[in-house]
């Protein structure tokens, strides 16, 4: 069976053999799907040998007769010991391999192709495009509402830095076929590199239960190709949109306090 699991891959059209994942949409799924596989796999060895001993033992020292009764053992040294280590085997393993997949992830790009500031709040999205060849250099942005959610377009095949921000409580930019998601954390700028290899439209979602309508902060993520993506800026000039995002303005202050510090 662990032998079946390792012929499953994140960019098949099953369900079943991406192992629930959703079909994979950038250049950091390789990690993420790795540490996916090899705890699956892992999962599966634990089960089969529990599940084993626990079969074999209730055979070995089942009652053979109805004056027998099977020998009890109240302590046994090397069993407990192994109780006791292998879980922290296991743990130590397993975290070993997350920080190593997370380190991968996290690697930024040298000259990322573009740069997109993210800035979630109570309870919308906004994405400012930064100094775009699209626009000659004018920053432009998007925004949407709970009732009119944003839409994010990035370009297949070049690489993005998102800058993360929040003027009030911590979200989550969460794209799930990018299986990677990042806290978007008053007072602090957050930012991660990414390259979209799969043209496509995709949901992003918060993925921190961020107040009332968490489950409404959704956006539409459009990756295109790179002629699309410079037109869909060029109307967001064309409408105005330039400048700083809604909500960009606050987006470096924590809610509640001045920009020296002082409450108010």
């Amino acid at each position: 069976m662990a032998v079946v699991v390792t012929g499953c891959s994140p960019k098949d059209d099953s369900d079943l053999k991406r192992l629930a994942l959703p079909e994979a949409g950038s250049d950091r799924t390789d990690e993420i799907w790795n540490l996916w596989l090899g705890a699956w796999i892992a999962c599966l060895v634990v089960f089969l040998l529990v599940f084993g001993l626990m079969l074999w033992c209730m055979v070995r020292y089942r009652r053979r007769s109805a004056d027998e009764v099977p020998s009890q053992v109240r302590y046994n040294l090397p069993i407990e010991a192994l109780y006791t280590f292998a879980p922290v085997i296991v743990v130590v393993v397993f975290f070993f391999h997350t920080v190593t997949a997370q380190n991968a992830i996290l690697e930024k790009v040298d000259e990322p192709d573009h740069t997109i500031e993210v800035v979630g709040s109570k309870w919308q999205w906004a994405f400012n495009y930064l100094d775009e060849d699209a626009t000659a250099g004018e920053d432009v942005y998007d925004f949407g509402t709970p009732d009119d959610p944003a839409e994010l377009w990035l370009p297949v095949d070049e690489s993005v830095r998102f800058d993360l921000k929040s003027p009030d409580v911590i979200h989550s930019f969460w794209i799930p076929e990018f299986y990677f998601k990042l806290d978007v954390v008053p007072g602090k700028v957050n930012s991660f590199d990414v390259t979209p290899t799969r043209e496509g439209v995709f949901t992003g979602r918060c993925a921190e239960l961020c107040g009332l309508y968490h489950s409404r902060m959704i956006f539409k993520v459009r990756v295109v190709d790179r002629a699309e993506y410079d037109a869909h800026l060029a109307s967001l000039a064309d409408d105005g949109q330039t400048g700083r995002p809604a909500g960009g303005e606050e987006a470096d202050q924590i809610a509640g306090l001045n920009p020296e510090g002082a409450e108010h």
